[in-house]
């Protein structure tokens, strides 16, 4: 099959082997970006270790974060323009770069400027695999393969922390450090998506006339870096009320009112902004920004929780999860058939939105004595929820908006989610500590009162400690151990309990999702030769 067609050509749809020969190194890719917004954070520990870079080590994450979701959009825009399967290719090759570089690094200042190009090739891994699929299968058929996705966000949610506990957990591996690794796992990976793509990513690409809105692109960047220091590094770090944290606020504000007013003046805009006066596009952006924001910001509290209460290393935390994990596929699996026979779409989010709900209201009942059996049940609610939702949403986003909007449409939900769970890791990382701040003073003073001996042997300097090294705990008197282990489970719970309004707002949005009738392969195909044509004017 070609990769590009002539005015008067029409591309045949692709048959059942052809769509799993694309998805194959669809998924391949995408599980590469997945594992590694995971991977790192339960490595970073004995990659500060290395550098000593305890002072910059956050933005090992940040840098990562900040090109990924900035070049999310601009991955849709540009294969409209010039085709998926190079510029897709083109993200595994960044990714690639950026790994090997990042594995090689010698210092901290290398490593977060190798994550950066790492992200960079990320943001087009993640915004991509939903545009082919969108091109590649009808809506009505492609709930049979969304179980294969919800599968990949499955695994990764797992295998991410597992991996990076097992590779930080060993000194050397082959002679090599051992937090190395979890960049290197990424070459073979990715030399077999770019092995995939190549022998079946035959996707057809219109040539036209094209221009490049370089001047929306620019500050579609410059007002996304504005919004994540100001959330994921100064508000945090800085507090809400610094003069840095309202200034790169203040800067976000003045480049989205100059990207808007660009957008419309724009020949071809970055993110047209007609697309918001479709309803069901508005809503969904909506729904992916709650969903990343709400489910995101509270389940990335789970390992956590795990290794400060229940004593679990990395590794054991990453298992732990694997309930989780399997609410996600299973329901993928069985909604997507649901949807693939039925054609009925909208109660999926409304039943995975209240799932959700429910299990991160039910979070706040976790204590230090909590068994596994129950907190199994918390995350396969949540995961089933997740499941139901997630990719649904996007199956109702492309049916809904015309074929040529695909790739951009497609790309800008990415975008928000993405966007919402940097919010929501920040926003709900600042509830936990500014909540452990409160809990811990007046866990010490009461034991003061009421049990002075309890805090032998521990000294200013140790509490100071703790808030950066847990392990210290293990110094404590047992009376004191039981005492801050509350403290943590307390902020916990007023995590969950602020997660869930979040998705609670996703709920009632959901509420108001238009159920269309899901394209068929034969409406599916006209309108992508109604598109074609309307490339050539």
């Amino acid at each position: 099959m070609s990769s590009e067609v002539s005015e008067n050509q029409t591309p045949a749809p692709l048959s059942h082997k052809e769509i799993l020969g694309v998805l194959s190194g669809l998924m391949v890719g995408m599980l590469l970006a997945a594992l590694d917004q995971t991977i790192v954070s339960t490595a970073l520990k004995s990659i500060v270790e290395d550098f000593n870079g305890l002072s910059h080590y956050t933005w090992v994450v940040t840098a990562y974060l900040l090109t990924s979701t900035a070049s999310t959009p601009l991955y849709g825009k540009i294969s409209d323009l010039y085709g998926r399967r190079p510029v897709f290719q083109f993200a595994i090759i960044t990714f690639l770069i950026g790994s090997a570089l990042a594995g090689a690094s010698q210092n901290m200042a290398q490593l977060i400027g190798f994550r950066a190009i790492q992200g960079l090739g990320a943001g087009g891994l993640m915004a991509l695999t939903f545009v082919i699929i969108g091109d590649v299968i009808p809506p009505r058929d492609r709930g049979k393969y969304q179980g294969y996705f919800g599968g990949v966000w499955g695994i990764s949610s797992v295998a991410g922390p597992l991996l990076g506990g097992f590779f930080s957990d060993h000194h050397t591996l082959l002679g090599i450090a051992g937090w190395r690794w979890i960049f290197y796992i990424n070459l073979p990976f990715g030399i077999l998506a770019l092995f995939l793509t190549s022998a079946s990513l035959h996707i057809h690409h219109v040539k036209r006339e094209h221009k490049i809105d370089y001047l929306g692109a620019i500050l579609m960047v410059l007002g996304v870096t504005s919004l994540l220091m100001c959330v994921s590094v100064y508000g945090p770090q800085d507090g809400w009320q610094d003069s840095r944290t309202l200034s790169t606020l203040g800067l976000f504000v003045v480049f989205l009112v100059a990207f808007l007013l660009q957008e419309r003046r724009a020949v071809e805009p970055i993110l047209p902004l007609y697309l918001f006066k479709n309803h069901t596009f508005s809503l969904t952006s909506a729904l992916g920004f709650i969903i990343g924001a709400g489910m995101f910001g509270a389940i990335i509290m789970l390992p956590l929780y795990l290794q400060l209460v229940k004593g679990d290393s990395a590794t054991v935390a990453g298992l732990k999860l694997i309930p989780f994990m399997l609410g996600i596929v299973a329901t993928s699996i069985a909604s997507g058939k649901q949807i693939s026979k039925h054609g009925h779409y909208k109660r999926f989010p409304i039943m995975g939105l209240s799932l959700v709900t429910l299990g991160i209201l039910l979070l706040s009942r976790l204590s230090s004595d909590t068994s596994y059996l129950e907190l199994s049940v918390y995350e396969l609610m949540i995961g089933a929820g997740l499941g139901l939702s997630m990719q649904t949403i996007v199956i109702a986003l492309q049916n809904a908006v015309d074929f040529k909007d695909l790739g951009v449409a497609t790309s800008a939900n990415t975008f928000f989610r993405s966007i919402g769970s940097t919010i929501g890791v920040a926003l709900f990382g600042s509830i936990y500590s500014n909540r452990l701040g409160i809990y811990l003073p007046e866990m010490i003073n009461n034991l003061k009162q009421t049990n002075p001996a309890a805090l032998v042997g521990a000294t200013p300097q140790a509490f100071e400690e703790l808030k950066n090294n847990s392990a210290v705990i293990k110094t404590f008197t047992p009376e004191l151990q039981s005492a801050v282990f509350d403290s943590f489970v307390h902020a916990f719970h007023d995590v969950f309990i602020a997660a869930a309004p979040v998705t609670l707002i996703g709920l009632i949005l959901s509420l108001f999702l238009r159920e269309t009738p899901l394209r068929t392969n034969e409406a599916f195909h006209a309108a992508r030769e109604e598109a074609a044509g309307e490339q050539f004017g």
